[in-house]
């Protein structure tokens, strides 16, 4: 089972290794990805300037290995990839990588809906959100 937690942000030349990697893998005919990006809400008044993340890791690495394998059995998938963030990711910033290929177009589309939306019902990771005055307040996701 994979560890799918990267500290701090996702990188840019992360996402682009990533994607790089499947260029030999003739077999598929389509990508897609998702990224989570912190937004700089305003809450209160107050602008939120980071996200703090955390996570029971060995029971969410489980989790999102179940919600991956399930992705596996119900789309003819090529390949899956699912990475999250923990610790401090800045507005701005990435918190959240998902990337499905497959051989057909429609059936990436579908998939990434299901996972993320999967991901977001059920992964125990939690994440605080920090304010410019450093105050937080624990998100809920919606």
């Amino acid at each position: 089972m994979k560890n799918v937690f990267r500290q701090g942000a996702i990188s840019s030349d992360f996402i682009g290794e990533s994607i790089k990697k499947h260029q030999s893998k003739t077999s598929i005919g389509a990508h897609t990805i998702f990224l989570g990006q912190v937004r700089a809400d305003t809450i209160n008044g107050k602008t939120v300037t980071a996200i703090e993340y955390s996570a029971y890791e060995d029971m969410a690495n489980q989790k999102f290995h179940e919600i991956r394998e399930a992705a596996f059995e119900k789309f003819d998938l090529t390949c899956s990839h699912i990475y999250h963030s923990i610790g401090n990711v800045e507005a701005g910033e990435i918190c959240l990588f998902v990337f499905v290929s497959a051989p057909h177009r429609k059936v990436v589309f579908e998939a990434i809906e299901y996972l993320v939306e999967r991901i977001k019902l059920e992964a125990p990771v939690f994440g605080k959100e920090i304010f410019e005055d450093e105050t937080h307040v624990w998100k809920v996701n919606k």
